[in-house]
């Protein structure tokens, strides 16, 4: 195996285990801050939304964002497989699409 491909499967490791990570608390219900635009709303604006179900949401998703870089990445790495490049953009950039979507229509975060 090339020096490039070892290194690169590092930084993949690295960068998916820290998703994973990150994922946790969230999951958890507690670190809402963290999530995108709920962190920058007046305190007067939080109240009206349930910060703990849009962290779990945002859990699941970078869960499976973590998951999808941690078994898609490597065998990318590994093999050159420019189709599974293909895949794993397409996958994650449908997540973030779905993730907008879902958490700015019909009011589910709302109490």
């Amino acid at each position: 195996m090339e020096t490039n491909t070892v290194v690169g499967l590092i930084v993949v490791i690295v960068i998916g285990l820290g998703l994973a990570g990150l994922s946790v608390p969230l999951l958890m219900g507690k670190c809402a801050g963290l999530v995108a635009g709920y962190s920058t709303m007046s305190p007067k604006e939080r109240e009206s939304w349930d910060g703990p179900a849009l962290a779990r949401f945002t859990g699941k998703i970078l869960l499976t964002v973590a998951v999808l870089t941690l078994t898609l990445m490597p065998v990318i790495l590994v093999y050159d497989a420019l189709w599974l490049t293909v895949v794993y953009i397409l996958a994650t950039v449908g997540l973030g699409v779905f993730a907008a979507v879902r958490c700015n229509t019909g009011d589910r975060f709302r109490k």
